[in-house]
């Protein structure tokens, strides 16, 4: 069976013109915001992750969290930041205080 490809015919505009062309080509590749995490950081969270799999990110919420909760600030951030470069958006939720639905439920 052959396969017969046409063109429709209408008037949706298949090109950009040259200012849409150089407003796209402006926009960053990676546009996931501003703050970027450090090496020190990023190889922390990985290591988590092979530990943890694809847990890491919950419990590296959990520990912020408890960490939160005793009061110790700066484990609190580390934890966060491992948390943030795993899951942005648990991360965000536990940052704003939302931490009742964070963790996934395990079998």
């Amino acid at each position: 069976m052959t396969i017969r490809f046409a063109a429709p015919r209408s008037s949706i505009r298949n090109r950009m013109d040259e200012v849409e062309v150089h407003q796209a080509i402006a926009l960053p590749a990676n546009d996931n915001g501003t703050r970027h995490a450090s090496e020190t950081m990023l190889h922390a969270a990985l290591r988590h992750f092979a530990q943890h799999g694809l847990a890491a990110a919950n419990h590296a919420s959990k520990q912020a969290q408890d960490a939160r909760d005793a009061g110790d600030e700066q484990a609190y951030a580390w934890w966060l930041d491992i948390c943030r470069a795993l899951d942005r958006r648990m991360a965000g939720r536990l940052e704003k205080g939302d931490a009742s639905d964070l963790q996934i439920k395990a079998n």
